[in-house]
């Protein structure tokens, strides 16, 4: 009887995945590849507006 109950709860319950899992890494590899287009956009931002900083660099 023990044997038997032990039996029981060794039974693990497998569930499907929503999508096969090789799609989670490409949806992880599209955002981190669309983050870096955002992030890369904002480079040399300041320096399109240089007309606002010019009285604060300082002159060597």
């Amino acid at each position: 009887m023990i044997s038997q109950l032990l039996a029981e709860g060794a039974i693990v319950h497998h569930s499907e995945l929503p999508i096969p899992g090789i799609l989670f890494g490409v949806i992880a590899f599209v955002s981190f590849l669309a983050l870096g287009l955002v992030t890369m956009s904002y480079r040399d931002v300041a320096n399109r507006h240089s007309h606002k900083t010019a009285g604060t660099k300082a002159s060597h």
